[in-house]
C-alpha cells in the first residue's frame, strides 16, 4: 500500500504566513554572522562593521538592524525601524488588491414581458455598479427570429434603462440564434 501521503488541508493563516515567509527576513539578534555591510537609515553606506558594533549603533539610534541581502559575502544588512517597514509592506499588497472586472451574463428572450425585463434591468445594474460587465443574451426559438423588431425594441429599452450605470461597448448584433449585447460599466469620475 505504498504511494504518496493523503494531502493534508490547508488553513488560510497557513496560507497568509507562507506568503510572508518569502519576504521574511533576520532582524536584530537573529543575525549570527559577523562582519556585515552596513547601510544607515537614509540610504547611506556605513562599511563593513562587526555584528555588535553594528547591534549597538543600530539600538542607539533606535532601530533594527535588518538583513536585506543574505546570500552575499559579507551579507548586507539595514538599520530601519522594523515595524514601521511590515506595515508599510502590509498596506502597500492590501492596496494592490483590486477589483477582478468578470462578465455577468442575462438572458431574456423577445417576448419577455415589461416587469420581467425589469427584474432582470434591475439585476444587470447591480452588476454594472459592482464593476462587471454585462452580456445581455436575447434567445431565439422557432419563428421568434421573423420578428427581429420586438428583440430590437428589447434591447433598446435595456441600454435606454441602464444608460446612467453602463455604456454599450459592443453594440447589438445577431449570432445565430442569438442575439448579444455588451454593456461596461461608466467610469467613475
Amino acid at each position: 500500500m505504498g504511494g504518496r501521503p493523503a494531502r493534508q488541508g490547508r488553513d488560510p493563516d497557513q496560507q497568509k504566513e507562507d506568503g510572508l515567509k518569502e519576504l521574511r527576513q533576520r532582524i536584530n539578534d537573529q543575525i549570527k554572522i559577523s562582519p556585515l555591510q552596513v547601510i544607515g537609515e537614509n540610504g547611506e553606506q556605513l562599511g563593513v562593521m562587526e555584528r555588535d558594533a553594528a547591534l549597538r549603533m543600530a539600538g542607539e539610534a533606535g532601530l533594527d538592524l535588518v538583513e536585506v541581502a543574505a546570500d552575499v559575502r559579507p551579507p548586507v544588512c539595514r538599520m530601519m525601524d522594523f515595524g514601521k517597514f511590515k506595515y508599510r509592506l502590509a498596506k502597500k499588497t492590501h492596496k494592490s488588491k483590486s477589483h477582478e472586472v468578470k462578465i455577468k451574463e442575462i438572458r431574456i428572450r423577445p417576448k419577455t414581458e415589461a416587469h420581467d425585463r425589469d427584474t432582470k434591468i434591475r439585476r444587470a445594474k447591480e452588476f454594472l455598479e459592482n464593476g462587471d460587465k454585462v452580456v445581455v443574451n436575447m434567445l431565439f426559438r422557432g419563428r421568434e427570429l421573423a420578428h427581429l423588431d420586438f428583440a430590437t425594441q428589447n434591447m433598446q429599452a435595456f441600454v435606454a434603462q441602464l444608460a446612467e450605470v453602463g455604456v454599450v461597448e459592443r453594440p447589438a448584433h445577431r449570432e445565430g440564434r442569438r442575439m448579444t449585447l455588451l454593456l461596461a460599466p461608466k467610469k467613475k469620475g
